[in-house]
């Protein structure tokens, strides 16, 4: 048997391109078990036969010889012909699918996109290219999905054929490094001296685009016969994935300033949807007396370091970014097909704990001061408001609920970069994973000791100070059970996740 990453190293496709073939039918869905001692702290694993790394390789071959993912599923019994042909047509970037049944969702095949489309890494390596990428913007490219060392995309941008509308477009790339965090360094991998200097002045010019799953562009004079490009850029956990659109918007381009981006059309009206949701919201300790004894400038630094380091663990455990709460963070988990929200949500404050420790270390070390930098956690799940609120130029969508509220108050209980954790969230857990989460309450013993009782919960109120109460913020959560989580352990006694230091 092979696990999801054994196979892909195997085989040399990307994620995307192995759910792909599932979802068509011609690779078989994986048999999802817990994970082995060895595994890390993955919620659960996918395994293959081994043969199916056979049937990928015979799926390749068959696309180099130019045949369809259709008639690759029809060769393999996978989803009929028929139903392929009626259901579905050849994927662009937007439109509705001929055919398609109400309530049901339409197929969609990246190997059948016609525009030019690639999917770069987050150190903007490309990961996988159709046939029109490899033609024009990526012409020369090497077919081996491992050499990823040749890979870096700005060699390839760095060559186009017509100056200006180059320059657009690295711009518009360079902004969504700048969004990622990517520097100038990682960028000019591969990429000639004289043109490095150019890339790097770019690069201090550019501006992110703004937040949100896809970002577009146009381009003037570098499609079909000079026509307008527009280039769009969608953001998964696996990578970006860019597609080259011919457009005709040339008025829009007249006045557009080169690599902005353009305005989207209105949107929609769009209903207000309750769905469940994991909230994490984290708070920055002692904001204040941070703020005071920082610079204005390094104070802003920490913030975005921050962010910089937990920005890629809420992305791997499927977290969507909230609006920011004060000096610390909110992120949603929502239902996975393959895993656990919840699971997520407890994985990722985990590791955030962990990362904040490093983080804490280096600026010690910086300034040579004794503050510790703590995040304080809060967790809880439940139902919550998915909508739009009007905010011009564009609608932005957030969510609204006791979920939330609950999480928010929760971090302002934490302390010392504790996580708490609502009792209505850790019942939420399946059987397999509770048992691998250590978490409980501390009790005053007779004796004055505190003493580490394993699950158990408590009110809030109870766990304030009996003479005053809880503070006037803490009321609306006082009679709310929660508990501390105080480490991932694996499924014997070899600890996984190391806990912070106690603290009175």
């Amino acid at each position: 048997m092979l696990n999801s990453k054994e196979l892909l190293e195997k085989t040399g496709i990307s994620r995307a391109t192995l759910n792909n073939y599932i979802s068509w039918g011609i690779v078989p869905k994986p048999d999802v078990l817990p994970p082995g001692p060895d595994d890390g702290a993955a919620p659960r694993i996918g395994y293959f036969p081994d043969e199916v790394a056979q049937r990928i390789e015979e799926i390749q071959r068959l696309k180099r010889e130019g045949w369809s993912i259709t008639r690759i599923a029809e060769h393999f019994g996978g989803k009929p012909a028929s139903a392929a042909a009626g259901d579905r047509k050849p994927a662009g970037v937007s439109g509705a699918v001929p055919g398609a049944k109400r309530g049901t969702m339409p197929d969609l095949s990246l190997d059948e996109i016609a525009n030019p489309a690639y999917i770069v890494n987050h150190r903007f390596e490309v990961i996988w290219f159709n046939a029109a990428a490899s033609a024009g913007v990526l012409r020369g490219i090497a077919q081996s999905p491992m050499d990823l060392g040749s890979r870096n995309v700005f060699k390839y941008l760095l060559q186009g054929p017509d100056a200006a509308s180059r320059e657009q477009m690295l711009r518009f790339y360079l902004g969504l490094a700048r969004q990622h965090g990517a520097g100038p360094a990682l960028l000019c991998r591969d990429v000639p001296e004289d043109e490095a200097g150019r890339l790097v002045r770019l690069h201090e010019e550019a501006k992110p685009p703004e937040p949100g799953m896809v970002s577009h562009a146009l381009l003037a004079g570098d499609g079909t016969a000079g026509s307008p490009l527009c280039l769009y850029a969608v953001q998964f956990r696996e990578g970006i994935l860019v597609l080259h659109v011919p457009g005709n918007r040339a008025a829009q381009d007249a006045s557009q300033p080169a690599g902005q981006s353009v305005p989207a059309a209105p949107p929609a009206k769009v209903e207000p949807k309750l769905t469940r949701a994991a909230v994490l919201a984290s708070d920055l300790q002692h904001p204040n007396r941070i703020w005071s004894e920082l610079p204005a400038e390094e104070y802003f630094e920490l913030i975005n370091h921050i962010w910089l380091t937990v920005e890629p663990i809420f992305r791997r455990h499927h977290g969507t970014h909230g609006k920011h709460h004060r000096d610390g963070l909110v992120c949603y988990f929502l239902p996975q097909r393959d895993g656990s929200h919840v699971w997520n949500a407890l994985l990722a404050a985990i590791e955030m704990r962990e990362a904040m420790r490093r983080v804490s270390k280096a600026w010690q070390l910086r300034k040579g001061w004794t503050t510790e930098l703590y995040m304080n956690t809060g967790l809880d799940e439940g139902p919550q408001w998915l909508g739009a609120l009007k905010s011009p130029p564009q609608a932005e969508f957030t969510m609204l609920g006791d979920t939330l509220n609950n999480a928010v108050r929760i971090s302002d209980f934490a302390s010392f970069g504790a996580i708490w954790a609502t009792k209505n969230l850790i019942g939420k857990l399946t059987p397999e994973e509770k048992p691998r989460l250590k978490y409980g309450v501390r009790r005053r013993s007779n004796d004055g000791r505190d003493v580490f009782v394993a699950s158990l919960f408590s009110n809030v109120d109870s766990l304030t100070d009996p003479a005053g109460g809880p503070v006037e913020k803490l009321k609306c959560i006082a009679r709310l059970p929660i508990t501390e989580i105080v480490e991932l352990v694996a499924t014997g006694t070899q600890r996984e996740i190391a806990p912070e230091p106690i603290r009175s």
